[in-house]
């Protein structure tokens, strides 16, 4: 027989979708499942992107430039970043098949197999893969619940750092921990990455789910950081376009996006129809996005009053993005998470979570931990967070 991959044999599954099989069943036996394990809000997208696609007119589909439509990239930059004080050229831009891509491509322009990437834990787990992907070592600086996931400071940051370091790699805010890292924390990071002349990567798809008073700091802003920082950016959270698979990679240094636009050539270019619907969800205005951050903070409030309720159970309050990580009174969490789906179905209903575990490189870190994406409702979130309460009850009986 034939000798497959070894680096694609020790990939990791999903965390977000190792459990799929357990929940699939449960549907498939009749079972109601509220899914909080996955970042697929139920917010509408902008009527804009759907009246874009519905007059999007052709009698053949070619094509579009490899680094994204014209189209798209102006208004990228004219119609979301100027208006939010970042200002950069059409050449500093390139679009790509959502952030997913974006990331493999800047691991692919940024390093070379055996180099490493400081990323603070938990992170999101499919990162792991990214790395894996091009033979790049992560290397995890840990940071605790206890103290909401706050960034470490520049000497414990610093001591991981070695002479196969090439970028420190930020998700601001975090999936998974919704924590939000301010001016003073990105200042601190740029500090740091100028000292060590290696790249700032920042992954913004978040940013418009802040829910603190201060006006979100983005890494392009630190100033004399202009050929450190590489910025990449997604529709799919932003407008809830997941489906569109569209982001963007940013960076004034253009030797990065020569490189990105090289690997970007090779795919020929990103979904056409995603672009379109992208573009007219830039045209979508300031009342959407006030109204979507109102309900995404009520149900975060509700979450995390919910949780915290729980005899043994504790969350931080996140300040941005929709999931939170939460510590059980159990001592695996993978195994409770499979077992409300397996297991337990009070009134044919259950909850479908995800262990925190696999968001970690240490070993052993946050096994009796889940992340818990809260885009639902709150009457369902209510629900399923009452079959997560009884669900501890139960299995710890």
């Amino acid at each position: 027989m034939p000798k497959i991959s070894h680096t694609a044999e020790i990939m990791p599954e999903s965390a977000i979708r190792m459990l799929t099989p357990y929940a699939d069943q449960a549907k498939a036996d009749g079972i109601k499942v509220y899914h909080l394990n996955i970042g697929a809000p139920d917010i509408k997208s902008p009527a804009s992107a759907a009246e874009a696609v519905a007059g999007f007119k052709f009698d053949h589909l070619p094509y579009s430039n490899s680094a994204g439509t014209y189209a798209l990239r102006r208004a990228i930059i004219e119609k979301y970043y100027k208006p939010n004080g970042i200002d950069f050229e059409l050449e500093d831009l390139l679009v790509t098949v959502a952030g997913s891509e974006a990331l493999t491509m800047v691991f692919q322009a940024a390093c070379d197999p055996g180099d490493e990437v400081l990323i603070m834990e938990p992170f999101y787990c499919n990162y792991n893969t990214f790395s894996l992907m091009n033979r790049v070592k992560i290397v995890a600086v840990h940071t605790d619940i206890r103290d909401g996931f706050r960034l470490p400071s520049a000497e414990v940051i610093e001591k991981h750092i070695t002479s196969r370091t090439k970028a420190i790699l930020i998700c601001n805010p975090s999936n998974p921990t919704g924590t939000l890292y301010t001016k003073k924390d990105l200042l601190a990071l740029g500090e740091i990455c100028r000292r060590h002349d290696i790249f700032l990567i920042s992954d913004e798809a978040y940013r418009e789910f802040c829910y603190t008073s201060e006006p979100y700091f983005s890494a392009m802003q630190i100033p004399g950081m202009q050929q450190n920082v590489i910025l990449v950016d997604s529709a799919s959270k932003r407008y809830n376009l997941c489906g569109a698979r569209i982001g963007c990679i940013i960076s004034h240094n253009r030797d990065v996006i020569k490189l990105v636009t090289k690997i970007a050539q090779a795919r020929l270019c990103p979904p056409v129809l995603g672009q379109v619907a992208t573009y007219g969800a830039l045209s979508a205005d300031k009342e959407y996005f006030a109204a979507v951050r109102k309900e995404y903070i009520a149900r975060r409030d509700f979450t995390i009053k919910a949780l915290n309720a729980i005899p043994g159970v504790y969350s931080p309050t996140p300040e941005g993005a929709f999931y939170t990580v939460a510590e059980l009174p159990v001592k695996n969490a993978s195994d409770f998470c499979k077992w409300l789906l397996t297991d337990f179905h009070p009134g044919g209903e259950t909850v479908m979570v995800t262990p925190a575990e696999p968001f970690y490189k240490t070993k052993g870190a946050g096994r009796n931990q889940v992340r818990i994406a809260y885009v639902l409702e709150v009457p369902e979130l209510k629900k399923a967070l009452k079959i997560l309460a009884d669900g501890l009850k139960v299995y710890n009986s």
